[in-house]
């Protein structure tokens, strides 16, 4: 049987131990501070904003919150992250993607300081993840790291397929899973548009992320019996519901879950899990910040 992969359970185990951590922190002095910047008008970006800065005052994280008008000129964010990078309070920086086409995020991912960067995406962090040296893991290949890890998904020697090579997901989870440690050492090839013969490669395949962002673009004759299977996608297709959509993965659940060994669903398996890792990187910029030893899994 099919076993599901409750993302939901073990992000709440990570919020948890982040709790207990910015209490300790709060004895030692120390209280950490997240501050979110939205530069959008965009419905779901307003949403994920509102959804992490719950997630802060959950587990006594203290949250700032900076919107910009969408149109006003690129050097305003600019400015704002420059502030940012000079308060003591605020440990963490986050910029809502996607930003406005006339802001260019490559600029904007490096002007955050990267001792505040707890999405790992400062060129200095992610050379650091290269070098196997992170100082922060982006967010949803640690999540998944972690989903891995709970449920006992050997990866040392295991073949693992990526599908997908964006900066975000795709080449850190790549980096992370080929890495020697004890959710590493896979042989980790990464797909995407212009990979010949992806059926082949999946086929293979002991441990396959699916992080495309096409909706259900892997189905279940793509897949080894027994896979585990991790599906990052999130997309939006047409559906006969009151919302007039639905959320569906990568991957067709349907069909795969009749094959995988274990396999996360959409909603509810790494979407939790890049929130509250969020959350892990932000208590562990705090300790950096002021010295102070983090203790978290």
């Amino acid at each position: 049987m099919t076993e599901i992969i409750d993302g939901e359970s073990v992000a709440a185990d990570v919020r948890g131990a982040v709790a207990d951590e910015v209490t300790r922190l709060s004895d030692a002095g120390v209280e950490p501070g997240l501050a979110t910047v939205l530069m959008s008008d965009d419905p779901a970006s307003e949403t994920y904003v509102s959804m992490k800065q719950r997630d802060c005052e959950e587990v006594g994280i203290e949250s700032f919150h900076v919107e910009i008008d969408a149109d006003a000129p690129a050097s305003e964010l600019y400015e704002t992250i420059d502030d940012l990078n000079d308060r003591d309070d605020v440990h963490g920086i986050l910029v809502q993607l996607p930003l406005p086409d006339h802001v260019d995020k490559r600029t904007v991912l490096r002007r955050i300081d990267p001792e505040k960067d707890v999405d790992g995406f400062h060129p200095e962090n992610v050379g650091r993840l290269v070098a196997g040296d992170a100082r922060f893991k982006p967010c949803t290949p640690h999540g998944v790291q972690k989903l891995l890890d709970a449920y006992d998904v050997e990866t040392e020697g295991a073949d693992a397929v990526v599908v997908g090579r964006s900066d975000i997901v795709g080449k850190p989870m790549a980096n992370l899973l080929i890495q020697k440690s004890p959710t590493g050492n896979a042989t980790t090839t990464v797909c995407h548009s212009r990979t010949e013969d992806l059926e082949g490669k999946l086929a293979g395949a002991d441990i396959v992320v699916a992080a495309a962002g096409l909706p259900e673009f892997v189905d279940g004759s793509m897949l080894k019996e027994g896979a585990t299977v991790i599906d990052v996608g999130i997309n939006r297709v047409d559906a006969d519901t009151e919302k007039g959509y639905e959320l569906v993965g990568d991957v067709d659940y349907e069909s795969a879950s009749e094959v995988a060994g274990a396999i996360t669903p959409v909603p509810g398996g790494v979407g939790p899990m890049t929130r509250a890792m969020l959350l892990y990187n932000t208590v562990k910029a705090a300790g950096l910040r002021r010295d102070v030893d983090v203790n978290l899994p």
